[in-house]
């Protein structure tokens, strides 16, 4: 079994930590926040108390970060992750962040004598309790397939997309598909529920039918109907609006990097905006219905 350093025990991250440990690895756990360490240690993650402690003898290297601004500072500070590493471990990077960010951590990796792969994740908070997240990993061949290595215990699927980069570019594409996807089933429900449908059979026929979608399935924004939902525990955030929004402004700037007009997203984006200027930024993203019903309060 592997030594393998972690940074970044949230929501997401200490979930996966916990799951490496669980298949027999040796981890090494750090977060600024001390409840979130402390989270992470009952599920089997050795506590440290810095990222030279963490990364310090591991084969491997995870980051687990919101932005693209936490994570160079994790890896290119000067007490980060390049400073203190040794140049055989192998730095997996399973943020969300624009692609100029992986772009610079890879060529600062690089640079320095290390491996490095972009790898996001999709699945959410449950996915990542039930190690069945899907995983795509950009960089050098030979990173790629050793990452996979010690991705699998986390995963139920683990795709190489290319080159350096790549898997984010895949991450942000496929989460900017998913938002616009739960905003078009938040109206097809609202509109559903008006004209007299069972809010069960509507989900029933759409379900099998072409509204089919994972939102549909697994984020269904109506309460009652998906077990999964966050709709029954009065929105508690499976995704937050605002990770959603950042999500769909990763999107939009690659669009602008890439002469993509992209519409229908930038749409959707200053929806998960008016959600954000209405208090609503912890919520799960799914509360977009309360825009498709009309019911939120602007004044909130």
């Amino acid at each position: 079994m592997a030594v393998i350093g972690w940074i970044g025990l949230g929501n997401m991250g200490g979930s996966m930590s916990a799951n490496l440990a669980k298949a027999g690895h040796d981890v090494r756990g750090f977060d600024l926040n001390p409840a979130a360490l402390a989270a992470a240690v009952t599920g089997g993650v050795k506590p440290a108390g810095s990222i030279a402690e963490a990364v310090a003898g591991a084969d491997a290297v995870f980051t687990m970060l919101p932005k693209g601004e936490h994570a160079k500072a994790v890896y290119l500070g000067g007490d980060g992750v390049l400073a203190h590493a040794d140049a055989r471990t192998l730095l997996i990077d399973s943020s969300t962040i624009d692609i100029a960010a992986a772009k610079e951590l890879h060529d600062a990796a690089a640079a320095a004598g290390f491996r490095f792969v972009d790898a996001p994740v999709s699945g959410g908070m449950s996915g990542a309790k039930a190690a069945t997240l899907t995983f795509m990993v950009g960089g050098e061949p030979g990173a790629v397939e050793e990452a996979s290595s010690f991705i699998e215990p986390m995963a139920a699927n683990v795709i190489p997309t290319g080159g350096p980069t790549t898997g984010q570019a895949a991450k942000i594409c496929n989460n900017l598909m998913l938002l616009i996807n739960l905003a078009s089933t938040a109206e097809g429900a609202v509109l559903a529920d008006r004209l007299g449908l069972d809010k069960k059979v509507f989900w029933d026929i759409a379900s099998v039918s072409s509204g089919d979608s994972w939102a549909l399935r697994t984020w269904y924004p109506v309460p009652g109907v998906v077990p999964t939902a966050a709709s029954n525990n009065d929105f508690a955030p499976t995704f937050t609006a605002e990770l959603a929004n950042k999500d769909i402004g990763l999107a939009i700037s690659a669009a602008e990097d890439t002469g993509t007009p992209l519409e229908i997203g930038r749409h959707v984006q200053q929806l998960y905006q008016r959600l954000i200027d209405a208090g609503e930024s912890g919520k799960d993203c799914s509360m977009i219905i309360r825009l498709a019903d009309g019911s939120l309060d602007p004044a909130k």
